[in-house]
């Protein structure tokens, strides 16, 4: 696929290169220091390049959107149009006084998608540290870290899906973007964000959620269990 990367730091970076050694073709955009975004995109070799914010958003069949909360609406404005485009949001609603209270309980998922009318947004690749998802990519199917996933398009998230396994990792879908809010920030007891989850536990907390129980204990994975 052409992926799109607006926002190539820690978290768009590490994805990036996850996707081209799966095979994709990425262009990368977004940074205060273009000479260092085409180092980036030619370190990773001919699938990537560097461009412009709009050149992104017109490349990618997925978008993949990593920029600080604070500036997501002017970078939204600078891509221009995302009609029928698929955004996956890794977002989290952090401001310089920390994070910040969604007004009308809306999760932040809900709030990028009212900002670009005609997405098919996902959220995902948001609950977990660039340098952890860099380092734990690949690991054996049991084993494998899990990037949860919420979105109201159901093919949409399927297309996710199969990059969030491209890049090594396993997919677990939460529901809707109403449903976000256990994986977005902050961390807090009874949410997703944060935590590294395999997938049996994930299915576990998803089934939990659903059912309007409390989640499991967090999993413990530094015993082997």
């Amino acid at each position: 696929m052409k992926i799109g990367v607006i926002g190539a730091g820690r978290i768009g970076g590490n994805a990036a290169r996850l996707f081209v050694a799966a095979g994709h073709e990425v262009l990368l955009s977004f940074s205060r220091d273009q000479s260092r975004l085409e180092a980036a995109a030619a370190e990773l070799g001919p699938r990537a390049r560097a461009g412009t914010v709009a050149e992104a958003a017109a490349f990618g069949d997925v978008v993949f959107l990593s920029v600080p909360w604070t500036q997501v609406e002017a970078v939204l404005a600078e891509a221009g149009p995302l009609d029928g485009k698929i955004v996956i949001d890794t977002t989290n609603q952090f401001g310089r006084e920390g994070w910040q209270e969604l007004p009308g309980g809306a999760t932040a998922a809900q709030v990028n998608q009212n900002r670009m009318p005609g997405a098919r947004l996902v959220k995902s690749f948001n609950t977990l540290t660039a340098a952890f998802q860099a380092s734990e990519a690949g690991r054996p199917a049991e084993q494998r870290v899990v990037l949860f996933m919420a979105g109201d398009d159901t093919e949409a998230k399927k297309v996710v899906a199969g990059l969030i396994d491209d890049a090594g990792f396993a997919a677990v879908d939460l529901g809707g973007l109403a449903d976000a809010a256990p994986l977005e920030a902050p961390r807090r007891p009874g949410a997703l964000y944060g935590e590294e989850y395999r997938p049996a536990e994930a299915e576990a907390a998803v089934a939990a959620l659903r059912a309007g129980r409390p989640l499991p204990p967090t999993p413990d994975y530094t015993a082997g269990t």
